[in-house]
Order: structure tokens, then sequence, then C-alpha cells
């Protein structure tokens, strides 16, 4: 009897899977779009300068001087450990191809972008713009601090 029980409700279960998994087709493509909360209504009206903006985040002004060698290691270490899974130097990978990135983008919006992504994505348009470009990919935060931000920043600067 017991044996009969386990029986009928396996086949019960396997039943109600196949009921939910099989069904309708949808002539519809599948939604790659990320979720409507996660993106602010954008401002109506002409769109700033990509180099004018400052993105959203602890930056305000990066003080550009020449290049420091010693900058540019540290950040080319840093991106190695933390951006490398996803950014790639001279071609599109899981996220923008970052050859170039400071003669699209002022150090600010860089550095904002590189500490503070889940408020970037929101409020920057230029972020949300990457966002859709980038399939719903959102970047994850690595928990930079400023002055690891301004190494990877430095490491950009020489690869133009």
């Amino acid at each position: 009897m017991k044996m009969l029980l386990i029986k009928l409700a396996a086949a019960m279960t396997f039943g109600a899977l196949l009921f939910a998994c099989g069904g309708q087709k949808s002539d519809s493509a599948q939604n790659t779009q990320p979720p409507q909360s996660m993106l602010a209504d954008e401002e109506q009206g002409e769109p700033a300068a990509p180099m004018s903006l400052k993105g959203v985040g602890p930056v305000q002004h990066v003080e550009l001087a020449g290049i420091d060698p010693a900058m540019v290691e540290e950040g080319k270490r840093l991106f190695g450990a933390k951006c490398s899974a996803c950014h790639k130097i001279g071609e599109e990978y899981i996220g923008p191809d970052l050859k170039g990135i400071t003669t699209r983008r002022s150090p600010e919006w860089i550095m904002n972008m590189m500490l503070n992504p889940e408020n970037m994505v929101k409020e920057d348009p230029i972020a949300k713009e990457l966002v859709l470009k980038f399939n719903g990919t959102l970047m994850v935060n690595q928990g930079l601090t400023k002055e690891e931000a301004r190494k990877i920043l430095e490491y950009f600067r020489t690869q133009e």
C-alpha cells in the first residue's frame, strides 16, 4: 500500500511538472531588458556631452597631472584582479571595451562608475545606456577605495 502511494505521488508530481513546463509557444522574443525598477526615468531634453558628466557618487573633482608610473603599475594589477573578468582593453567582452575610456568619459565619471555602480545605472544616462547595450548586465561593485579607483584610472590613462 505504501509503495502504491509513493508511485501515485511521483506520477502526480511528474504530471504537474509536465503541465507547468509545457504548453503555449510565444511568438515574442525573449525579454532581455533589465527590470524597469532598476532604471529611473530619464529627463527629457538634449543629452549632455559625455565628457561633461561626472556621474553619481563620491568623486566630484579629479586633478590630473603627469602620468605616475607607480600608480599605473598598481592600477594595472588592480585591474587584473578586480576588473578583467568582465572588461578587456581593446575589445568588448561582458562589459564595454575600456581602451581609450579616458577620451570618452570624464575622470570623475570613470571613478564614480567603479565606486558606485548601483546608483550610476539608476541615475546616470550613459550608465543606463551601457546596461541596455550589454543586455542588462550590471557591473558588480568590487568594493574599491577611492585610492584604488584612482590608480585604475591612472592605468586607463595609458591605454589610449
